[in-house]
């Protein structure tokens, strides 16, 4: 059997390890990719440390993947070697549950998730299920197409579905490894687009990346700044912290939405009566099936959205993991193949 070189969890809170495996076969209805990239995205720590319900060890994270499929196997159909693709958050369906036969797969109730359910892209090869891939356009790099597949794509995927229309002020919480893809994907979609950052370090990066004006929540009271702005229609809240969140839910206009894709371990608290006099709400997105991942990276192609990255060697994997849980990445930690 031939080797390769993949980077595993053996067991729940244990070490990202870098180890040597044979290639995987493919089976029916699946894939096997050469990956050239994978992100490393907070979400890791579901594997990493074991918080995700089934999780069988040892793991390979990592759902963030862009590469080249390698070998098709036994009845897929519209993929052949040699195409580009990416595999993120959603890694496959049942196809039967409930919330499959409303199409609403991304809900499904057996969903399937790569670098959780199956092995993900912290390798050098890697098998997919066929209704996991997205295709990739043929001008993005693999590295900057990776962070696309879960960073992208949540972020894309809930500010097309937040209710807002062009030229409305869109607030954006948070100018990292969410926020400023976020801030990108805001301007270039036609929105007038507030950053909202804890301190000055990020005013200049906010406005280079397309933010029209920059709030600094430690300095004023950046609810009451939005308000002045007219009122956000729409706070997308990347930034993990209930309480950053809460905080801007006045700045919202009448109908506005907070929308929450930053996971935080602290609750939302929000008084009911701004809730019922201006009609706001709190949704909450998650990324998208591959589908949504294509739309995302077509967008992203078209108008020229691209993550800031650091690029880090497979074998140094485990460092990238630290920075990226630390804070001390550069917004997105992207490791490379080979």
């Amino acid at each position: 059997m031939r080797k390769m070189k993949a980077v595993q969890v053996s067991r729940a809170g244990g070490d990202l390890e870098v180890v040597e495996r044979d290639i995987p076969e493919r089976g029916p209805g699946q894939v096997r990719i050469r990956v050239q990239a994978c992100g490393v995205c907070h979400s890791d720590v579901f594997t990493k440390e074991g918080l995700f319900p089934g999780i069988s060890y040892p793991r390979v994270p990592g759902h963030e993947v862009a590469g080249i499929v390698d070998a098709v196997g036994p009845g897929v159909k519209g993929w052949t070697k040699g195409d580009r693709v990416g595999v993120g958050w959603h890694g496959g369906q049942d196809g039967t549950c409930t919330a499959c036969r409303k199409g609403d797969f991304a809900n499904c109730a057996n969903v399937l998730v790569c670098g959780l359910s199956y092995d993900g892209g912290f390798q050098e090869y890697m098998i997919a299920p066929v209704e996991a891939l997205a295709r990739m356009p043929e001008s993005l790099d693999p590295v900057e197409a990776a962070p696309l597949m879960c960073a992208g794509i949540t972020t894309f995927n809930a500010l097309r579905h937040s209710g807002a229309i062009a030229g409305d002020l869109v607030a954006v919480q948070g100018v990292g490894g969410l926020g400023h893809l976020g801030i990108q994907f805001a301007k270039k979609a036609g929105y007038r687009v507030a950053a909202v950052g804890r301190g000055t370090q990020n005013a200049a990066i906010a406005q280079k990346l397309g933010a029209d004006r920059y709030i600094d929540s430690a300095a004023t009271d950046a609810a009451a700044e939005l308000q002045k702005l007219g009122g956000a229609s729409v706070v997308l809240a990347t930034a993990p912290s209930g309480k950053a969140m809460s905080s801007l839910l006045p700045g919202l206009t009448a109908n506005g939405t907070l929308v929450v894709v930053g996971a935080s371990e602290d609750p939302l608290e929000v008084s009911t009566a701004l809730l019922i006099l201006g009609r706001r709400n709190i949704k909450g997105w998650s990324a998208g099936t591959p589908s949504d991942s294509e739309d995302t990276l077509r967008f992203a192609e078209a108008a020229g959205v691209r993550p800031m990255i650091e690029k880090l060697p497979l074998e140094k994997a485990a460092e990238g993991y630290a920075r990226m849980m630390s804070g001390d990445a550069q917004y997105r930690v992207v490791l490379t193949m080979g």
